[in-house]
């Protein structure tokens, strides 16, 4: 497995001078222009900014997320190249997210070495920064986030814990160096994220009154009560993938969190704002407007719940103009999910709905958390509880900027909570996060909506002939259940990637993954 160092990127300077432009000096700007392959005593600050920028780059990039998760959750379609809406996916995209992943979890445990070592950590808590303490925690918070996206994409993963030695935890390794670190069981990284979310949330606790890094932080502006919100808010997930496998574990955490504060609001949402400024868009507005691409569509699962055709609500959706917009005739017109690579371009750009402009906005908040989904996950735990239901609704619709006199109207149609209402109007939330709302969809089989093979997905009449385009995966038999391990593996860590084979099954998309079996 490969070693990732620290670099500074570009991101520095243009995030920089929006977040920092009231506080920043003239030394700030000199410290951030310096070379950024050879940097010299590197700052817990700007190591914390690139890697939450690296670790949200890398889940909501292009290919992992518009061309993967997106897809598999029928958020969005292909209208040119239908291939990955069918499941042909390249082996490359896991070597590009795996690679990244590790790239920021390297910098995230930088700041926990630097705030250990004892020659170093009181230069790590200079300034602005914050105590070595808070660092450590925040830094445990987003590596738990990082090693959860990445176990939930692949199985078992090489993996590594501050706080706990288990000799099977051997990623990250520097003293000596492990270039050919084990895999980890997934059942392990799931106990251990649980465990090091609780570690770090409880020291935040302690200090939720305290400041943390500051501006460079982008997602909480370094305040530590949030932090420790968002760390007992992403127990409740956890606990709530693993209910089925250890359901003891999971009611412990998920009272545990509860007792300690969970997001009671949209301003508790753990998001990551991009820029209007170039480099620094938005993952989506650099795929659709820098690129210049126009062949991901909202897909017509998408639209026709909106437009309240399927799913249990039979009301337009006020989110509907959101999440998309009019195709020239001034309808909204979702793109047939995974047709045929011939019938893919049948329909044009001007003939579909494209993702809203709020979603593709170049300073556009990437979400790792929000309230709607700890709402919905409490309804779960509750067995279905009509309240929490309502909440997590009425969050989202707010989160969107839905005028109160739509979202009462919304509301009144709502049908009761059960597993199917609650868990459908989850996914709808869960737009733009198609790795979560792929979890779900994975550990739930909800919305039953979604189009399964054999399914009609589009049915077009031309010369007086009607031809039905039927969905049919070119690999598998339905949604994908994991992606293959990077290729890469198999020549620099072979015996590692064999056992974690052989312990977790074929690599292919078909297996399933410990939590999901």
């Amino acid at each position: 497995m490969q070693k990732f160092i620290y670099q500074k990127s570009s991101f520095l300077l243009a995030i920089g001078s929006v977040a920092l432009l009231a506080s920043c000096s003239d030394s700030y700007f000199e410290d951030i222009n310096k070379d950024p392959n050879r940097p010299v005593n590197a700052t817990t600050t700007t190591i914390l900014l690139n890697a939450e920028k690296q670790a949200i780059d890398n889940i909501r990039n292009e290919n992992s997320s518009l061309r993967g998760t997106q897809l598999f959750a029928q958020y969005y379609s292909q209208n040119i190249y239908s291939d990955q809406s069918r499941y042909d996916i390249p082996r490359s995209y896991s070597d590009t997210y795996w690679s990244n992943a590790y790239k920021a979890l390297n910098n995230l445990n930088e700041i926990i070495i630097l705030n250990t070592d004892p020659a170093k950590k009181d230069v790590a808590a200079a300034g602005v920064a914050g105590t070595n303490a808070n660092h450590i925690a925040i830094a445990r918070i987003l590596k738990a986030y990082v090693f959860q996206n990445l176990t939930d994409v692949f199985g078992d993963v090489p993996y590594q814990s501050y706080g706990n030695p288990d000799p099977e935890f051997q990623a990250l390794q520097q003293a000596p160096e492990n270039l050919s670190p084990a895999y980890a069981s997934q059942q392990k990284i799931y106990q251990d994220i649980l465990n090091e979310l609780k570690a770090a949330g409880d020291t935040l606790i302690k200090y939720k009154t305290a400041t943390t890094f500051g501006n460079y932080d982008v997602i909480y502006k370094g305040k530590n009560e949030l932090w420790a919100k968002f760390a007992n808010s992403l127990r409740l997930r956890i606990a709530t993938r693993i209910r089925t496998k250890l359901p003891a574990e999971s009611n412990a955490h998920f009272e545990d969190a509860l007792a300690k504060g969970v997001f009671t609001s949209n301003a508790d949402n753990a998001v990551f704002k991009y820029q209007a400024l170039a480099p620094n868009e938005a993952p989506l507005y650099r795929a659709t407007v820098t690129a210049n691409r126009k062949d991901f569509a909202v897909s017509h699962v998408l639209i026709n719940a909106l437009k309240g055709q399927i799913g249990t609500v039979k009301v337009q959706d006020p989110r509907l103009p959101i999440y998309a917009t009019k195709n020239a005739a001034g309808e909204y017109v979702g793109q047939p999910y995974g047709l045929p690579v011939a019938a893919a371009g049948l329909l044009t750009a001007t003939d579909v709905s494209l993702p809203g402009a709020a979603v593709n906005a170049a300073s556009y908040g990437e979400v790792l958390q929000e309230y709607a989904e700890v709402a919905f996950l409490i309804s779960e735990y509750k067995n279905w509880d009509q309240q929490e239901y309502i909440k997590g609704v009425t969050a989202s619709l707010q989160k969107w900027g839905v005028a109160q006199a739509d979202i009462t109207t919304y509301l009144a149609a709502l049908p009761k909570a059960d597993k199917a209402n609650v868990l459908n109007q989850k996914y709808l939330a869960l737009y733009t996060q198609g790795d979560e709302a792929w979890s779900e969809i994975r550990r739930t089989g909800y919305p039953t909506f979604l189009v399964k093979p054999g399914d009609v997905v589009w049915s077009r009449t031309a010369n007086g002939a009607t031809t039905d385009y039927k969905f049919q995966p070119l690999f598998g038999e339905g949604v994908p259940l994991r992606l293959y391990y990077p290729p890469k593996e198999q020549s620099v860590n072979l015996a590692n990637y064999q056992n974690a084979v052989k312990a977790q099954g074929n690599d292919d998309i078909t297996t399933s993954l410990w939590w999901n079996k």
